[in-house]
């Protein structure tokens, strides 16, 4: 798979199905403001930016050390 570039604006389809989350759950996310995930509004369609995706993972990646670590031990 070829990896989008970082601006490449995905649908709220695309990016439910990235995130393995509902669309119905990105628009819940966007209306109470429960996480930090940036929307790009086109008209009346929410976007999401392939590289706002990449870094709202890497934020809600919880013990990044301990997994870093875990790996360089094994052999």
């Amino acid at each position: 798979m070829i990896e989008p570039n970082r601006n490449h604006l995905l649908t709220r389809k695309e990016a439910a199905e990235y995130l393995g989350v509902s669309e119905i759950t990105l628009s819940l996310w966007k209306s109470t403001k429960r996480y930090n995930l940036p929307v790009v509004k086109v008209g009346r369609l929410a976007k999401y930016r392939y590289g706002d995706l990449l870094d709202f993972i890497e934020r809600r990646t919880v013990n990044k050390e301990d997994a870093a670590n875990d790996n360089s031990t094994r052999v």
